[in-house]
């Protein structure tokens, strides 16, 4: 099993000595996400002081740029890491889409499937002289001249890992993907009943072996820190549930488990005025939902925590130490988890 850290827990300044630490303690990749940040200026800045360790956007949205503008950011990671730059993308939802990038929307898994596909012609032009020639549904590229190609790296194109949540998207990174990060909003048995044989459906259509995909493990893994308090470590994490669970695109999680009513509850607050509805909304995650959602803990329970839920399914799991937490521990709580047995048979 490989083992992640994202670089931004460090801030921006400090990223890229956060990747020179990771890669040194022994961390198989260093990720970064498109929560606050552009998610790829940290990987540009790691790339610099890292030389062994992947560099992985956990997610960047796909919809957010058109196919031509990701194949460029992408490509250059590529070139300036040395081939170990992994594309990790995500659809986002239709509010964030449409009302905070202002981007079109429909029909996500088909509109993804296209993206892949685009961005893998405009790879081929660059990379091996194939002109592009892409014309969909949702994108079309059929322009490239000698001004705007980009010399051949040597490097390959990158792997792109998806973001899915539902058996759509999930059958899709079974068939065009080379990873699949299910999300944070999930549960061991979502995991197993839904997710699993959903990417086992799209790998089967494509004729494909589970080997060729990266699986990442779900859920929300947090590590407390000695010293914390627990209880309000907790209280975020409620909030972090209660933030997803209320979106309807997330349902299905809570509908899995009988807790459809929490779903409409959450969503309901969540529309409203009221300046306090968000700790209303942490307040409804009992800790028997926390606790399906969530494996926090000690770094050496929640490395035993995520070797019992996830051992044998997952190929890389991310862990995030707290700051000041000794080398050693963190060395012997990676080396744990890489001697589990990941999911690629």
């Amino acid at each position: 099993m490989k083992t992640g850290v994202h670089a931004f827990e460090a801030g921006i300044a400090d990223v890229a000595a956060c990747a020179a630490w990771a890669e040194e303690a022994g961390y198989d990749v260093v990720a970064s996400a498109e929560v606050d940040h552009d998610p790829f200026l940290p990987l540009a800045l790691a790339a610099r002081d890292t030389s062994r360790v992947r560099l992985a956007t956990t997610i960047a949205v796909a919809f957010a740029r058109t196919p031509m503008t990701m194949a460029y950011v992408a490509n250059d990671l590529q070139a300036l890491s040395g081939g170990r730059f992994v594309l990790g993308l995500g659809t986002q939802t239709k509010p964030h889409i449409t009302r905070r990038f202002g981007m079109p929307w429909g029909r996500p898994a088909a509109r993804m499937r296209e993206y892949i596909t685009a961005l893998r012609a405009i790879w081929d032009d660059w990379n091996t002289g194939r002109p592009v020639r892409h014309e969909g549904e949702h994108y079309r590229h059929t322009l490239m001249t000698a001004t705007f190609r980009p010399a051949p790296h040597g490097h390959g194109n990158p792997p792109i890992h998806l973001a899915a949540v539902g058996p759509l998207m999930t059958r899709l990174a079974g068939e065009v993907a080379d990873g699949l990060i299910p999300h944070g909003f999930s549960t061991e048995r979502y995991f197993r009943e839904v997710t699993l044989p959903a990417l086992e459906e799209g790998l089967e259509r494509a004729g494909r072996d589970r080997s060729e995909v990266t699986v990442h493990c779900p859920g929300f893994v947090h590590v407390h820190a000695p010293g914390d308090d627990v209880d309000a470590q907790r209280r975020m994490l409620r909030g972090r549930v209660a933030f997803y669970g209320s979106t309807p695109a997330y349902r299905g999680v809570l509908d899995l488990h009988g807790w459809q009513e929490l779903h409409e509850r959450l969503h309901a607050l969540s529309v409203t005025p009221d300046e306090d509805r968000w700790d209303r909304m942490a307040d409804l995650v009992d800790d028997e939902v926390l606790d399906t959602f969530c494996v926090s803990g000690s770094l050496a329970e929640v490395t035993a925590e995520v070797s019992r839920r996830f051992g044998g399914l997952v190929d890389q799991v991310h862990i995030q130490p707290p700051a000041g937490t000794p080398e050693p521990e963190i060395r012997a709580a990676l080396a744990s988890l890489k001697n589990q047995a990941s999911g690629v048979r």
